[in-house]
Formats: C-alpha cells, sequence, structure tokens
C-alpha cells in the first residue's frame, strides 16, 4: 500500500483535455460544407461561445474552446486538406469495428495548414478563466510519411520540416496566451499494439524529445502529453495494451505534465503503482477521473474517492485531475451529447474540490 496522506493546505489542479461535443446544427453543416469555407464561420462562432459559457458554468478554473472548429479531427487538424496528400493513410482501428485514416503525403515539403493558435485566439475573446490548447505530437504526423521514400523529398528532410512546423505551433499557442499547450500523444499505447518490441514506441519517445529539447525549462513547465487508449464512437483504439509497457517511456518525455487515462482502467491501483515507480519529482500527474466513452455520470464522492486513492501513491503536490480523453476528438462523433459531457467535468471540478477542501488546513 502506499503512504498515509498528510494534511495540508494544497489546492488540487483540474483541467479538461479538449473536445467538446459540437451543437447538431454545426455536425450537420461540416458533413454538407466546406468546413474551411467563410459561410461557416458564424456558426463556428456560436458553438464556441456557447461551449465557453457552458465549460465557465462548471466551476473549471481552466477550459478549452472544445476543438469546435478543429477541422476533421484533433489529429489531423494541421493538415486536412492539403493539396500534397492522398487519403488512403495510416489506419487507426478501433475496437467497435470502424476506423480513421491519416492522410499520406505524396511530395514535399511538408507544412501545415492551420496552427491551433487561430483556435485560442477565437477562444480567448470570450472566455474569463484560463484557456489551455490541445496540440498534435510529431510522432503523430510522422505517421503520414510513407514507407517507401518521397522522391526528392527524404524522411530526414520530412522530419525536419514537422519538428520547425511542430514548434512554430507551440510557440504561437504560448505568445497567444495558452495556460498550457497539451500535446495529444494517443498513439503512444497504439505503438505498443502495432510493435510489441517497443521500438516503434522508442521512436516515437525520441521524436518528440527532439522537440521538447527546443524549449527553455520555464517554457516546459507550460507543456504537457496526454495519453489514453483513443475514445471514438464509445470504444478505443489500444486499451487492451498493458500500461506497464508505456508508462515507463512515458516518463522519459522531457515535459513537467502528463494527462493520463486512468478512470476507464480495469486496475487503476496496479497503474497507480507503476506511474509512482517511473515518475520524477519535477513532473505533475493529472489522472483520468471521468470516462468520456461511458455514458454513465461520475458522481463529485466516486471522484474524490479516486482521487484519495491516488494520493496514496503520487504525492499531492505533484497530483492533478483530468479527464481520461476528449468527449468528441472526431468531429463527427455524436455517441456523447454536450449535457452529459458538461455534467461529467462538472463532477470533475466538484470532486476534485471536495478533496481540496480535505486535505486543506481549515
Amino acid at each position: 500500500m502506499g503512504t498515509p496522506i498528510e494534511t495540508m493546505a494544497v489546492i488540487i489542479p483540474t483541467e479538461p483535455i479538449g473536445s467538446i461535443p459540437r451543437p447538431p446544427e454545426l455536425i450537420e453543416a461540416l458533413a454538407n460544407s466546406n468546413p474551411l469555407g467563410l459561410e461557416m464561420l458564424p456558426l463556428y462562432d456560436v458553438a464556441i461561445r456557447d461551449t465557453i459559457a457552458q465549460f465557465e458554468a462548471t466551476g473549471s478554473p481552466v477550459i478549452t474552446d472544445g476543438e469546435q472548429r478543429k477541422y476533421h479531427n484533433f489529429w489531423t487538424y494541421s493538415v486536412h486538406g492539403l493539396p500534397n496528400t492522398d487519403p488512403d493513410g495510416f489506419t487507426i482501428p478501433f475496437e467497435a469495428g470502424h476506423d480513421r485514416r491519416m492522410p499520406r503525403l505524396v511530395a514535399g515539403p511538408f507544412r501545415y495548414r492551420i496552427y491551433a493558435d487561430e483556435y485560442l485566439d477565437a477562444a480567448m475573446r470570450y472566455a474569463q478563466v484560463p484557456v489551455k490548447q490541445a496540440v498534435i505530437s510529431p510522432s503523430a504526423l510522422s505517421l503520414m510519411y510513407p514507407a517507401e521514400e518521397i522522391p526528392g523529398y527524404p524522411r530526414s528532410r520530412f522530419i525536419d520540416d514537422l519538428l520547425a512546423e511542430h514548434e512554430t505551433e507551440i510557440r504561437r499557442c504560448l505568445a497567444r496566451g495558452a495556460h498550457k499547450v497539451q500535446i495529444d500523444f494517443t498513439e503512444g499505447r497504439l505503438a505498443i499494439k502495432l510493435d510489441p518490441s517497443g521500438k516503434l514506441l522508442n521512436s516515437f519517445i525520441d521524436l518528440n524529445n527532439l522537440a521538447l529539447s527546443r524549449f527553455t525549462p520555464e517554457e516546459l513547465t507550460r507543456l504537457g502529453v496526454h495519453t489514453c487508449p483513443g475514445a471514438d464512437c464509445d470504444s478505443t483504439h489500444s486499451a487492451e495494451v498493458d500500461y506497464a509497457e508505456l508508462l515507463p517511456s512515458l516518463f522519459q518525455l522531457k515535459v513537467h505534465n502528463f494527462y493520463i487515462a486512468l478512470a476507464g482502467e480495469r486496475d487503476r491501483q496496479r497503474v497507480l503503482k507503476i506511474i509512482r515507480s517511473h515518475m520524477k519529482p519535477d513532473q505533475r500527474i493529472f489522472i483520468g477521473v471521468t470516462a468520456p466513452i461511458n455514458p454513465r455520470i461520475e458522481t463529485p464522492e466516486e471522484i474524490r474517492d479516486q482521487i484519495l486513492e491516488a494520493a496514496l501513491y503520487i504525492p499531492v503536490d505533484q497530483l492533478g485531475t483530468t479527464d481520461d480523453c476528449g468527449f468528441s476528438p472526431f468531429c463527427d462523433d455524436t455517441s456523447t451529447s454536450r449535457d452529459t459531457a458538461f455534467a461529467k467535468i462538472r463532477a470533475r471540478v466538484l470532486g476534485t474540490a471536495l478533496v481540496s477542501k480535505m486535505l486543506s488546513v481549515n
């Protein structure tokens, strides 16, 4: 078992992951219109304002824009629609039987079509509390490069361009005033499923660390990495992969904040023991306490108990809470309602506050 929890003055931070289900009107419009078209801007604006208002009503001290304007999905928003790509790229299979596909790069150079600071800028016009911004990892986008070398554009040059674009995006978000910039690394657990030897995962870690090495220690305190087994249409792509195969490598990432899906795990204590064994003193661990793919809304008391359990393994001054994943990372996923998403967030906020109050000196 872990060590007893000492009473202290403490506020446990709590943050969302990113996406909130879009309003039905926006989903319908996205299905029938060009997502980059000027006619979409008023619909995006309405969705962003409503999302931020509902987010702030939950009491959440940090919010996102709900990824209302992220074109296509959280993974390919920055490259969707590039003219030097084909749609028949890397396939992400989900246990429900469906899959998602990435674009395949067919020619150089590699450039982003949009940077996430554009979403942040729109959100901060309405938000009254700090706003975080999620961005996709270099390792995820590295899967766009095909197995056979592109003539005239070797993989080494692609990697240089990829790292430069990723750095530019993060720096633009930091300059806009993002509370945190969260790097989505859902492919970490998937990498073990694709290559049980661990070589693919290690290559992902190395690539992401190359990107992180471009930032100062102070900047790294505002960066984080999110890992989960995927969440789409109430299913996952890699939940069967043992966390013991991922977490030791994950904590080698040179970043200070980790957002780790935990609420949906069958044996949370085992995962917490692995976290305790491999986390570093300068790392904060935001544990998932709500399960977006489970329609049942957690109670604040259930979340309180999850946090108290985690505090037996993770020092309280290194502990935070989050959701296991975004609630609609793919824009056409209607398996979760907006009301359910905000109810779960409200429960997370309240449950985290209960623990902060319990652990604080009266």
